[in-house]
């Protein structure tokens, strides 16, 4: 008979890492110290993330306990982590911004709702026809936490009412 929390189990994490030199390492610090055993990397430096950032995936063997430890030691050395094993981020919500989208700051906007209960931006459309200094509108994709979505639709609310930007909610993922 085996305990749930001593089986060492197979994870995958996605991570959301700055183009900088020495950011892989910093990520990867939090899984050795917790206990991590590392199964493979797939670094894709040629893609990017809506925000710009670098999208890495790491397989990971570890209990269900130093798993949760090694989540937190990536969020607490700052690294965004999309995904962590399968159940993490199981709900999506698509929203649309509209009026100046790029002129309150988009990039603001996208960090604001990533800061709400563990979301995270996966895809975004920018239309700006008429120049970045007019109208612009953005369509969001994003994952989030399993019953968490009413939380980032708040969040999402709130900025959209802050920065008097016109919002459509949720399209069907």
């Amino acid at each position: 008979m085996s305990d749930v929390q001593t089986d060492v189990r197979a994870y995958t994490l996605r991570l959301e890492l700055v183009d900088e030199p020495g950011e892989l390492l910093r990520s990867l610090r939090p899984i050795a110290e917790n206990g991590g055993n590392l199964l493979s990397i797939f670094h894709e430096r040629g893609n990017v993330t809506p925000r710009g950032h670098i999208p890495v995936e790491v397989d990971v063997e570890a209990t269900p306990a130093r798993f949760e430890k090694i989540i937190d030691g990536l969020r607490d050395a700052g690294i965004n982590v999309i995904q962590a094993g399968t159940e993490r981020y199981s709900e999506g919500l698509t929203v649309i911004l509209s009026g100046h989208v790029i002129d309150t700051d988009l990039s603001d906007t996208l960090s604001r709702i990533q800061e709400s209960a563990n979301a995270s931006v996966t895809d975004l459309s920018l239309a700006a026809p008429e120049g970045t200094a007019n109208v612009s509108s953005a369509r969001i994709s994003i994952a989030a936490e399993k019953g968490a979505t009413d939380v980032v639709l708040d969040k999402i609310r709130a900025v959209a009412d802050e920065k008097e930007l016109r919002l459509v909610e949720p399209l069907a993922n």
